[in-house]
């Protein structure tokens, strides 16, 4: 069993028990269920190779039709681990669309093991909206979000539900499930 096979394994359970099963994001149990989510393990060591591997995974999914795969989830095992260091290489990857005419057609949600927001505390419960057992960028199509947002009732407010949720549940139970996450093991 591969190191890349135990992170994916890692990365699902995340998906199962946070994003679908929380219900974080709203439209993700279709392409979860329908296995259009591409998981990608980068062996990137530095930014630079990191942004190729970024390249070649958006052109990659560039060429495949939604109903093949949705979107694409790149971890980063190598790097990345301080969180400021995260946040910053996010300004790169962003430009990174920017200069290859992707600007519109594609952006990065973004997820890290001590993801914080702005004006809340290491601890709090709401940043487990964004937390992950690894680094993640994430590729989404933004015309199948503008699709799936036009059909869902107050999209604006899933934000502010996925708050209420993360702190009905707390810290410390919410901490408990991202460790069996990151214990998870391929089946």
């Amino acid at each position: 069993m591969s190191e890349h096979t135990e992170i994916e394994a890692q990365v699902r359970a995340w998906i199962d028990r946070f994003v679908v099963g929380l219900g974080l994001c709203p439209f993700a149990r279709q392409p979860v269920e329908g296995e259009q989510v591409k998981i990608v393990v980068s062996p990137a060591h530095d930014s630079e190779a990191l942004l190729e591997e970024l390249q070649q995974q958006l052109l990659w999914l560039d060429a495949q039709p939604p109903r093949a795969t949705e979107t694409t989830l790149i971890v980063v095992k190598e790097m990345l681990g301080d969180f400021l260091d995260y946040n910053d290489f996010l300004d790169l990857a962003d430009a990174l669309l920017i200069n290859l005419g992707w600007d519109g057609r594609f952006q990065f949600a973004s997820f890290h093991p001590d993801y914080q927001f702005a004006g809340t505390d290491p601890d709090d419960a709401e940043n487990y909206t964004n937390r992950a057992p690894w680094p993640i960028l994430q590729l989404l199509r933004e015309d199948s979000l503008e699709t799936v947002l036009a059909s869902y009732p107050n999209p604006g407010q899933i934000p502010e539900r996925n708050i209420a949720a993360m702190n009905r549940l707390g810290s410390t139970a919410l901490a408990e499930l991202l460790q069996k996450c990151r214990e998870a093991k391929p089946k």
